[in-house]
């Protein structure tokens, strides 16, 4: 089996496949808080495509999105910054108004 880039293990939790063992652990800590009424419209590995006038630049995936009561949070289990991820974090910014929360 190949190690993971960055030693990350692959972990599933109800049926989905997250990238660490971190992410997943997010999702339940998720899970409870939307159970619990204190978030809501839970969407795991949202996609959103950055277009720059007609042409798409690339398309970012966070690992999470949710509503904390009216405000919409778009969040990414991170540890380690990429190069490409500062790209398009900086463009989803730019280009939506959009700030991802890292955890």
């Amino acid at each position: 089996m190949k190690r993971s880039k960055y030693r990350s293990v692959r972990t599933t939790v109800d049926g989905h496949n997250f990238h660490s063992k971190a992410e997943a652990a997010r999702y339940l800590e998720l899970k409870l808080l939307q159970k619990a009424g204190k978030i809501h419209h839970l969407h795991l590995q949202p996609r959103f495509p950055l277009f720059i006038g007609d042409h798409l630049i690339c398309t970012y995936v966070a690992d999470f999105s949710y509503y904390e009561d009216e405000t919409y949070i778009v969040e990414d289990v991170k540890g380690f910054h990429t190069q490409t991820y500062k790209l398009k974090k900086a463009l989803l910014f730019a280009l939506e108004g959009l700030t991802i929360l890292e955890t």
